[in-house]
């Protein structure tokens, strides 16, 4: 029998030999990479995502808002210029304050006559103060002053306060409008004296 080594051996011999060597195992896959792990957000960055939504939030809702105002009226309400301010017989004579603070008029009884003064400096527009100790209307903004029938006699006032205009309904009540007023313009015509600027009692 001939050696594997022999040169002298036949191509049979050296297939058999070659079959017989163990063959070389396949290479094993390689395994699936691992997904990273999600990074984790800085407290920092949570807090700046959290102003910007907020940012965004209000300026939607700012706009929503403006969007639905169109919907609505811009209306003022203001009070009545015409008002019932009673009997004459409710008024002594003087100056009433009692419709001061509610429609910026005092009713004054004199003689014969109530007429209604529009409580309007008429320097710069503020509201006078009566006082009585002194018996006259004193302005607390630049100092006028004016009689108990609201003629100016001191200070800036470049003329006497207004009145309102005032009528007696079916009633017999008092009724005063003050976007009817009397007025008397330096150097002017006094309407003091016109019809619906007093009244007789």
């Amino acid at each position: 029998m001939a050696n594997v080594g022999d040169p002298a051996a036949t191509p049979t011999q050296a297939a058999g030999a070659a079959v017989a060597s163990p063959a070389k195992p396949a290479p094993k896959p390689a395994p699936p990479k691992a997904k990273p792990a999600a990074e984790e957000v800085s407290p920092s960055t949570k807090m700046r995502r959290r102003i910007v939504w907020s940012c965004v939030t209000g300026f939607l809702g700012a706009n929503l808002l403006m969007f639905l105002r169109f919907f609505f009226p811009r209306a003022l309400f203001e009070p009545s210029t015409v008002f019932n301010i009673g009997y004459p017989s409710d008024y002594q004579p003087g100056v009433d304050e009692r419709f001061k603070a509610s429609d910026r008029i005092w009713v004054v009884r004199e003689g014969d006559r109530i007429f209604v003064i529009f409580a309007r400096c008429t320097h710069l527009g503020c509201t006078p103060d009566w006082k009585p100790a002194e018996h006259k209307f004193k302005c607390p903004c630049h100092g006028s002053g004016y009689t108990p029938e609201g003629i100016n006699f001191e200070g800036p006032a470049p003329r006497p306060m207004d009145r309102a205009h005032v009528e007696l309904d079916a009633t017999g009540q008092i009724v005063v409008d003050t976007s009817r007023l009397f007025s008397w313009p330096k150097g002017g015509v006094d309407q003091f004296n016109d019809p619906g600027s007093y009244i007789n009692v």
